[in-house]
């Protein structure tokens, strides 16, 4: 059986999982755990538990349960219990119960039916920092992903507060896989924070598996900036420390005028591909209708599936 590793975190995470589960696969998750806003940002302060946004949206990904117990995880509360999920309570409780969070996971794996393994990147306590051009520092993953700072200034590097070091069962499955795939989503607050995780890109590096990288549909405001694929792809490279990815997924359908205005409002953008950007190493770009419209763009969760499925 096929062994995939998706590694990310967020709605990018949770949208290729829903694509792969559907596949005769052993699937794995590894997911960053340096979140600090909203529901899990509170948890993390009152509770000292380490975040469970990601990991609750990548279990719900991979379950099987659509029923009333998928809309309890996905329910969220309003201010009178400060705009907290369901799920991430409970994450937080079983974690009070079970004695750890990997046990806590293992618990709402066998609750939510799930076709596949969430795995922290870490369990170490570690918050997310940004320095930007002009060597200004971020402290936060909200205050980078939310731009409080001047978003027109670019990011210059990501970095954790302290060393963190991988969860050994992460380790294990990217060693064992066949394919893995790195991201989509955001790329200094979702996808860079697990290659800043000891052992982790080393442990890609090594792998003999196939390596995909997924691109970003949109740029964003305040992190990815006039970004082309390319400048995705040799940000990808230059954290895991030397050029290994062996494809990069790329949408090339067009996204509706309607649509595409709402994102310039927030100063988000399409991203294109520049045959002028240099990159460093071999690397295969495909470019196809990946794009999902709604009242958003999202990727397309089988359209992707089926051309990582198909890679070979």
């Amino acid at each position: 059986m096929q062994r995939i590793v998706v590694i990310g975190g967020g709605t990018g995470s949770f949208t290729i999982l829903q694509g792969l589960k559907k596949y005769d696969i052993k699937l794995s998750c590894v997911v960053s755990t340096a979140d600090d806003g909203g529901s899990t940002g509170i948890l993390r302060s009152e509770f000292g538990v380490l975040p469970v946004g990601d990991v609750r949206r990548c279990l719900l990904a991979l379950s099987d349960n659509t029923g009333t117990l998928n809309k309890l995880f996905t329910y969220r509360f309003g201010e009178q219990l400060s705009g907290h999920s369901f799920g991430n309570l409970l994450l937080t409780a079983l974690q009070e119960i079970t004695g750890s969070m990997e046990s806590a996971i293992r618990e709402a794996e066998k609750i939510l039916k799930t076709r596949g393994k969430v795995l922290p990147v870490t369990f170490d306590d570690v918050k997310l920092f940004a320095e930007l051009e002009t060597g200004a520092i971020v402290k936060g993953e909200t205050n980078i992903d939310v731009p409080k700072h001047n978003g027109d200034i670019p990011i210059k590097r990501v970095f954790l507060e302290k060393k963190a070091y991988a969860y050994h069962k992460a380790i294990e499955a990217i060693h064992n896989a066949d394919v893995i795939v790195i991201g989509p989503g955001d790329l200094y607050t979702s996808i860079i924070p697990n290659l800043l995780v000891e052992g982790i890109s080393e442990a890609i590096i090594n792998s003999s598996a196939k390596k995909v990288f997924i691109c970003n549909l949109m740029t964003k405001y305040g992190e990815t900036n006039d970004y082309a694929v390319q400048d995705f792809y040799n940000k990808i490279t230059e954290y895991l420390g030397k050029p290994c990815v062996d494809h990069v997924l790329y949408n090339t359908n067009s996204i509706p005028k309607e649509l595409l205005l709402k994102y310039a409002e927030k100063k988000q953008f399409p991203v294109k591909f520049d045959k002028t950007k240099k990159i460093t190493g071999t690397v295969e770009f495909i470019g196809d209708d990946f794009v999902n419209v709604t009242d958003i763009a999202r990727h397309h969760s089988e359209k992707l599936a089926r051309k990582i499925m198909g890679l070979g």
